[in-house]
This record gives structure tokens, C-alpha cells and sequence, in this order.
């Protein structure tokens, strides 16, 4: 069971992206540049965050984040700077403010559209004619039926 965990622990190593020169020496700034770098998004993966990625270019963010933490920006500064060059993006979670409302709710009013639109369609069917045998069709379905 030991080895099972410790052959997981060394697939898993690729997860683990940021490397040790570029960690800070205060614990409290690489804290906050861990949780800020995990809600930022890598612009080479696909939904990946700068934290996990393993692009040059993840790394090279990580190290700018550290950098604006390190002289002394706030975490919203240091995020914004971020936005400032690669747009909201960059962001794993954007905002839902401003015209992103607008694509946050084009979602669920595209999906109700098309529930109504559906819906409409099937009441305006027109009932299918149902038209009765003649009695000389009648009589041949009859035949037929008896042998």
C-alpha cells in the first residue's frame, strides 16, 4: 500500500508546477501568491491555473505575481496588474459584473429560448387526418386478416 502511494505521489509530481526558485522566503507572500496563482488562469492550457501549469509562460507569471506581492502591492493590485495585460481572460473565475453579465446570462436565456421555441413548435403541429377505411378497403383488410 506504502508503494502504491509513493508511485502516485511521483505521477503526481507534474501537478506540483512551481518550482523552488520561485517560491518567496516569507511563508505569508508565498501563501497569498499560491492561493492568488490558483485563480488565475494559464493563457497557453486550457483551464488550467498558472499554479498547476507547467508552461514557460505559467512561470514566468508566477514569478511577475511574486514580484508585484514582494514590493508590497495588495492582492487586488496584483491580480489587476495581471488583468491589465492579458485581459479578464486570465481569470479562472471572472467577474459578473458589467458586460459579462451579459455572457453569464446568455447561457441559461439561450437554453430557455430554445425550450420555448421547441415548445411552440410541437403545439402548432397539426393533428394527423385519420381518414376510415371504405368498405371495399374494409372488406380486403378482412380477407387478408382471416388467412
Amino acid at each position: 500500500m506504502l508503494r502504491l502511494f509513493a508511485l502516485l505521489v511521483v505521477l503526481a509530481a507534474p501537478v506540483w508546477a512551481v518550482e523552488p526558485h520561485e517560491m518567496l522566503d516569507d511563508p505569508a507572500l508565498e501563501a497569498r501568491a499560491r492561493v492568488l496563482s490558483m485563480g488565475l488562469r494559464c493563457p497557453v492550457c486550457r483551464n488550467e491555473s498558472i499554479d498547476e501549469s507547467s508552461a514557460t509562460l505559467a512561470a514566468d507569471l508566477r514569478v511577475v505575481l511574486r514580484e508585484r506581492l514582494a514590493v508590497g502591492d495588495s492582492d487586488a493590485q496584483a491580480v489587476d496588474y495581471l488583468v491589465a495585460r492579458y485581459g479578464e481572460f486570465i481569470l479562472l473565475r471572472p467577474d459578473t459584473s458589467g458586460a459579462n453579465r451579459v455572457l453569464w446570462a446568455a447561457g441559461p436565456l439561450l437554453f430557455l429560448s430554445a425550450l420555448f421555441i421547441g415548445w411552440r413548435t410541437v403545439r402548432r403541429r397539426p393533428e394527423p387526418v385519420v381518414e376510415s377505411l371504405s368498405a371495399a378497403e374494409q372488406a380486403k383488410l378482412d380477407k387478408i386478416l382471416r388467412n
